[in-house]
């Protein structure tokens, strides 16, 4: 049997997902359709079998209501050692950790962030 390339870094990120889902109480169908993410696509991820784009990333991370750089750091997308030190990962994370905040306006205030540090010279 040959080994997955993917096994190491997969399974860090699928584990990290189910976690995620369990803690959440959500079945692997009611993330899927959280997310928007085929439940079999979903599975396969969990199992370290698929490497998800940043983009299906950002929707688990909706349906889960966690960072998406949490999980773009698991994914190896993001480095851990650049979001500690940018500080932008502390105003990210208190979007997304704000339980007052409904997806949609989470998501908007990200966006609003995000288009003020895109020009930033400091990053």
């Amino acid at each position: 049997m040959s080994p997955n390339p993917l096994n190491e870094l997969g399974t860090s990120l699928g584990d990290y997902l189910r976690e995620q889902r369990q803690s959440a109480k959500l079945s692997l169908r009611q993330l899927s359709e959280l997310a928007g993410v085929s439940n079999p696509y979903l599975s396969q991820i969990e199992r370290g079998l698929k490497r998800p784009s940043a983009e299906i990333l950002q929707q688990l991370a909706k349906g889960l209501e966690v960072s998406a750089e949490s999980l773009y750091v698991k994914a190896g997308i993001l480095d851990e050692d650049v979001t500690a030190h940018t500080g932008g990962s502390d105003v990210r994370r208190a979007i997304a950790d704000d339980a007052i905040l409904t997806a949609r306006q989470k998501k908007a205030l990200l966006d609003i962030y995000e288009s003020y540090v895109e020009d930033d010279p400091r990053q």
